[in-house]
């Protein structure tokens, strides 16, 4: 059986690497194992004679095995058509742009691990982290006019990231109910 062919991109478009797409695929089978360990440990509310299809983590668990199978098929598909053969050096924008996809990580991980729920009030926590987040990632910017931090750039920063924090603790808890940290 021959190997898939590499993706068929629009003139102009990239094409997704099969390397991504490979680590993509690794990605969402960890992610789905992780979602099925959760569903099944979850609590089966046997004590209040709850229907076995309707127990709380039914939903989730077959959920978590639909992105297993789905995400060893996209890795299994670019492991085939070649993605762990050895890559061609990176150029500069795709360094800049793997910098990026690193910071915005980071931003995210240090938002839930360090922000959230460690004695900040909620709406504190999201708007530095958006305020932030804009900030850092204009400073990254390709335009040299967008990477000036001008006084009415950090203005415009926090504005955002209060009323962005507020509007999402305003819906959560006022409308859906969720008590947030």
């Amino acid at each position: 059986m021959s190997a898939p062919e590499p993706h068929d991109a629009a003139p102009g478009d990239a094409a997704p690497s099969l390397r991504s797409e490979f680590y993509g695929g690794c990605a969402w089978m960890v992610f789905g194992f992780a979602v099925l360990i959760g569903s099944i440990t979850m609590d089966r509310l046997e004590a209040q004679h709850i229907n076995p299809y309707t127990v709380p983590g039914l939903l989730p668990g077959l959920l978590g095995i639909a992105m297993i199978v789905l995400g060893a098929a996209l890795a299994w598909r670019s492991w085939r058509a070649g993605a762990l053969r050895p890559a061609p050096p990176l150029t500069t924008d795709q360094r800049d742009e793997h910098r990026r996809i690193w910071v915005v990580a980071a931003l995210c991980i240090g938002y839930g691990a360090v922000l959230i729920g460690h004695g900040l009030p909620f709406w504190l926590a999201s708007a530095t982290y958006v305020s932030a987040s804009i900030l850092i990632m204009r400073r990254m910017s390709r335009d040299p006019e967008q990477r000036r931090l001008t006084a009415r750039a950090v203005v415009q920063a926090l504005v955002i990231g209060v009323a962005s924090a507020l509007i999402v603790q305003w819906v959560f808890q006022d409308l859906f109910l969720v008590r947030l940290p």
